[in-house]
């Protein structure tokens, strides 16, 4: 099931999400000695990984994940990890530990396998914040992939690689059962193109045409749209 919230821009959005994202990290942190946030690439978060990490917490006990990342090395400019290392694990946040999804491989099909056990072993989430492409693709689980199937599957490994048909480079990404695992789930949009994907992705529910249906009209699970017009 999906909660909206609007915002009028995304500075006001960035506040109130950066704060929201403190707060339960720092009750992980007081309730279980960690914490583990698994964030997005893209240009959408920029601003607010920059925000969040100048926060007052205890980083060296958050461990951070990406929900996906193209087949890159983090020196390559498409790649997430490189986004993340430059705006997110800075300043307080240098401390927190990062996770990656890449391995030194020449295929996300035959690296997955190294990958794997880096995210199999975590416990449940506390945070995920996943972004939709145009088509309704969430972290790497394409409408157009092969893959398609295995990624939305229930009994699915945690991580699986993935070869769009539609963007480029190869991609690894968290499992549609993985990302649900967990105790907070959020989706961060920006701009009326966006709002017009979400509307479009609650007016049906085949998941395979649009992959973000399936944690929107989760019957167990809300997910905290947080949305800015600009």
């Amino acid at each position: 099931m999906m909660h909206l919230n609007h915002f009028a821009d995304s500075a006001a959005l960035n506040k109130q999400f950066a704060a929201q994202l403190v707060e339960i990290l720092q009750q992980a942190i007081s309730q279980r000695g960690e914490a583990i946030l698994v964030v997005s690439g893209g240009r959408t978060p920029q601003a607010l990984f920059q925000q969040l990490s100048q926060a007052d917490l205890a980083w060296d006990k958050v461990t951070i994940t990406l929900a996906d990342d193209r087949w890159l090395a983090d020196d390559q400019a498409d790649s997430n990890e490189r986004l993340v290392k430059a705006s997110l694990l800075q300043n307080r946040a240098a401390n927190a530990k990062f996770i990656s999804l890449y391995a030194k491989a020449d295929s996300a099909f035959t690296g997955v396998t190294a990958v794997l056990p880096r995210i199999a072993v975590l416990p449940t989430f506390d945070a995920v914040i996943l972004g939709m492409g145009e088509d309704g693709h969430t972290a790497s689980l394409f409408p157009c992939s092969e893959q398609i199937n295995e990624g939305l599957a229930e009994d699915a490994p945690a991580v699986l690689a993935v070869k769009p048909s539609t963007a480029p480079y190869e991609r690894i990404s968290l499992s549609k059962s993985r990302l649900e695992n967990t105790r907070h789930l959020f989706l961060h949009l920006v701009g009326a193109g966006k709002k017009t994907v979400l509307d479009q992705a609650m007016a049906d529910n085949d998941v395979k045409s649009m992959p973000i249906r399936a944690f929107l009209q989760h019957p167990q699970l809300t997910v905290e749209v947080m949305y800015a017009e600009h």
